[in-house]
């Protein structure tokens, strides 16, 4: 007790009436020990389960400003965030998982600098299904000028959530260009640019759906990266009336081949279409794509895919050479000259197969046919750039 008076007293028996506690402190003593104004709201409430991944996580700071938001998961990972000008509110700046425990500690000074914290745990929502994208081109692929990226996801995406789903995509290049997506139906987005993708541009698609709502109960689960390059520009014209295929690398003509394209009835969409797959042999049914009875070739050579609908550019051994640069016979493919079993490496059909890659285009002209549409395939280069982003 002696010692507890000496301490307040200030020094022993000075006589004034400042002996009581905390009255030597004056009004600095006072604002010390007085409690911060600033009060810090957490929203989810503490304890809160079933919170959506996107839009409830919410930090604010009355009286004050925030100094200081971690909010963390159960294994220690941070969740990016920013507070925002001023200081009076905190959000996230990246989707929160699905069935995750959160914690969230924030802290705020009032404008003497006295500090108030908070803390608060939530759950996230559980889940009734998940989806992915399944995306072309493939990681660390060398591509074609031509080639979009399209992703394709394993859930239909309600008409409420394309929004967020688009915007968790990002694809990007170096040099720098604009990019935009385009849907088509529910399952499917792509993207490209204004023009072809000059040669050497490095792409990036970031794919960040872990925790982004596609459907009522349905949520995403990747959060990757996909790299390619495109690698030299090439663009093949098909001229259909004049029975030619010109190839061009880099605006230069190498190559000008003999094709035949489709018959009468039977003719070859025009428009830019873009290599999507390669097969140095394969089978083709007329009966997969309306032409029932009237062909099976089971060993078709050096093809490569146009269209999904079933156009290809492929070598043709049963056609005479004449028909080559004279007439259009095929079921709307376009025809190149080769021998059984594509072995020869001489033939047409073999140059332009090894010289060719996945995303370079081929251009029909003057067939007596539609333009082919933008979805079917990877041929979104139909469109207009005004067309393709009014959508977007």
């Amino acid at each position: 007790m002696l010692l507890f008076i000496t301490a307040c007293g200030g020094g022993g028996g000075s006589g004034n009436d400042s002996g009581k506690a905390g009255a030597t402190t004056g009004k600095a003593g006072s604002t010390k020990t007085a409690a911060s104004k600033a009060v810090v709201t957490i929203a989810p409430k503490n304890g809160a389960a079933a919170v959506d991944t996107s839009g409830a996580l919410k930090v604010t700071a009355a009286e004050g400003k925030l100094t200081s938001v971690v909010v963390k998961d159960s294994k220690g990972n941070a969740v990016k965030g920013a507070i925002a000008t001023g200081g009076g509110s905190w959000a996230p700046s990246e989707t929160l998982g699905t069935s995750t425990k959160y914690t969230v500690d924030a802290v705020a000074k009032d404008t003497d600098g006295r500090e108030s914290a908070k803390h608060a745990t939530f759950t996230t929502v559980v889940p009734k299904g998940e989806f992915v994208g399944t995306f072309t081109p493939e990681d660390g692929s060398t591509v074609g000028t031509g080639m979009e990226v399209s992703l394709n996801f394993t859930h239909a995406i309600a008409e409420a959530d394309k929004k967020a789903v688009e915007q968790a995509i990002q694809v990007t290049a170096s040099p720098s260009v604009p990019v935009a997506g385009r849907w088509y139906g529910n399952q499917r987005i792509d993207f490209r640019p204004e023009k072809y993708w000059a040669a050497g541009t490095k792409v990036t698609l970031s794919l960040h759906l872990k925790g982004v709502k596609g459907a009522p109960g349905i949520y995403g689960t990747q959060h990757k990266d996909v790299h390619f390059t495109i690698g030299r520009s090439q663009v093949s014209i098909v001229d259909a009336a004049k029975h030619t295929m010109k190839v061009y690398r880099s605006g230069k003509l190498i190559k000008t081949l003999p094709i035949t394209a489709g018959a009468p009835g039977k003719t070859t969409w025009n428009g830019k279409m873009v290599i999507s797959e390669k097969h140095l042999v394969t089978r083709m049914d007329g009966a997969t794509v309306g032409y029932g009875g009237e062909y099976d070739i089971p060993d078709v050579p050096h093809a490569m895919r146009l269209t999904t609908s079933g156009t290809f550019l492929h070598g043709n051994y049963w056609a005479s050479a004449s028909t080559f640069g004279s007439a259009n016979v095929s079921h709307g493919c376009v025809g190149l000259r080769d021998v059984k079993g594509g072995g020869s490496t001489s033939t047409p059909a073999a140059w332009v197969y090894n010289n060719s890659i996945i995303g370079d285009v081929v251009q029909v002209k003057n067939s007596k046919d539609h333009t082919v549409q933008w979805y079917n395939g990877l041929n979104g280069w139909n469109l207009s750039w005004s067309q393709w982003t009014k959508a977007s």
